[in-house]
């Protein structure tokens, strides 16, 4: 009889600490705003993405796997860093085209220096 006048006391005591827990911040929030879990993404900001930054880069695990936000910033970031690559490297190629253009097709004759190469 004693446990049970225990466990209903223990009960009460329970419950009410529950309901002022959640009515005591009135028409206050309850919880302050979190911030957002999100982290950087570890990539340099002040120097081109090279490949030991990425051999380094480990993006945090969500309960349900990656979170998608932080893949996609990454991603999208490698994505804009290989197409400036890629439009550099044409600008070069296409600069470097004309200047080794004829000269160095076969048969053809040098006139700065009288002779065949």
């Amino acid at each position: 009889m004693i446990v049970f006048f225990f466990l209903m006391i223990a009960l009460v005591v329970v419950v009410a600490a529950v309901t002022l827990a959640v009515i005591g911040g009135g028409s206050e929030a309850v919880l302050p705003e979190a911030e957002p879990d999100r982290v950087a993404d570890g990539l340099p900001e002040t120097r081109p993405v090279v490949r030991a930054d990425i051999d380094a880069l480990r993006l945090p695990v969500a309960p349900r796997g990656y979170r998608m936000a932080e893949v996609d910033d990454v991603l999208e970031r490698l994505a804009a860093e290989l197409a400036e690559r890629d439009a550099r490297i044409a600008q070069l190629t296409a600069a470097a085209a004309p200047a080794a253009g004829p000269s160095d097709a076969p048969g053809h004759v040098d006139l700065s220096k009288g002779g065949e190469r």
